[in-house]
């Protein structure tokens, strides 16, 4: 039992990979869901949040607090799934929410981009100059977005576990790779790790019901303690302070609430 995180470039496998492996293992496969859900919160259509993708950061910054908007629904989304177990996640920085996770089993998949333009060519009937552009825009996009949103390169090795190369290796091989490591001592999902997950995942739904008067909240859970860290105006910290404890006070799985207010006045 673990969870699964694969991370692929356009056109690289990845969601065959990702499909293949829930197929093996038994467990859940998503992607679109999480974006679905996050479109809920957020009150944009699917089909604009997509959009976006195309056009990070730019897009967000036309809302209030657009990115943490962002990001806190999607997080508290994925992790609702995730504490569930028995996952293969394949999408947008997902490792980066289970980075802390020990049973999280972190997957990055490459391939050639020989490989990737001629996959390019065929699904979108194109020829290869334009699909040379498809590509180099695609991953300059992917950049661009981990980079605004979560500060990271989703292309950098070190936030993985595998990092695998459809070349020699095929995508069964892939596949057979991920298998075999998952099931491995330190991924297995120990009392200890599901709690951990449990703890994350109510921190980020926390986080997501009041990020609309609290968007800088900071918040952390443990065994349904939840604290919370304010920064909000003098004049409305007894305001933002009593409806934060309202929202959260409804919330499943919340059995106490410390909130810490760090008030300031604009000069």
């Amino acid at each position: 039992m673990a969870i699964i995180t694969i991370s692929r470039g356009s056109y690289s496998h990845g969601k065959e990979i990702a499909e293949k492996t829930a197929q093996k293992l038994g467990y859940e496969c998503i992607s679109r869901e999480v974006l679905i859900e996050a479109s809920k919160h957020f009150n944009v259509p699917e089909i604009k949040l997509l959009k976006a993708i195309e056009n990070a950061p730019s897009f967000l910054d036309r809302f209030t607090y657009g990115k943490e908007k962002y990001v806190a629904y999607v997080k508290a989304a994925l992790l609702n799934h995730l504490k569930k177990d028995n996952v293969v996640y394949h999408g947008f920085a997902g490792h980066y929410f289970v980075k802390d996770v020990p049973h999280a089993l972190k997957v990055r998949i490459i391939a050639n981009m020989e490989d990737r333009i001629k996959l390019v060519m065929e699904k979108e009937k194109v020829e290869r100059e334009k699909a040379e552009k498809i590509i180099k825009k695609l991953d300059e996009e992917r950049a661009r977005w981990g980079k605004s949103l979560y500060g990271i390169d989703t292309r950098d090795p070190s936030l993985y576990d595998l990092v695998i190369h459809i070349d020699r290796l095929n995508i069964d091989d892939a596949v057979e790779i991920i298998c075999y490591t998952v099931k491995l001592d330190r991924f297995k999902t120990t009392p200890e790790a599901k709690k951990q997950i449990e703890d994350l995942a109510l921190a980020a739904e926390v986080k997501a019901a009041i990020i609309d008067i609290a968007p800088e909240a900071e918040v952390l859970s443990k065994d349904g303690q939840v604290k919370i860290h304010l920064r909000t105006l003098l004049i409305r910290e007894e305001e933002v302070t009593e409806k934060v404890r309202e929202i959260v006070s409804t919330i499943e799985g919340v059995r106490e609430i410390s909130i810490e207010t760090e008030p300031f006045i604009i000069s």
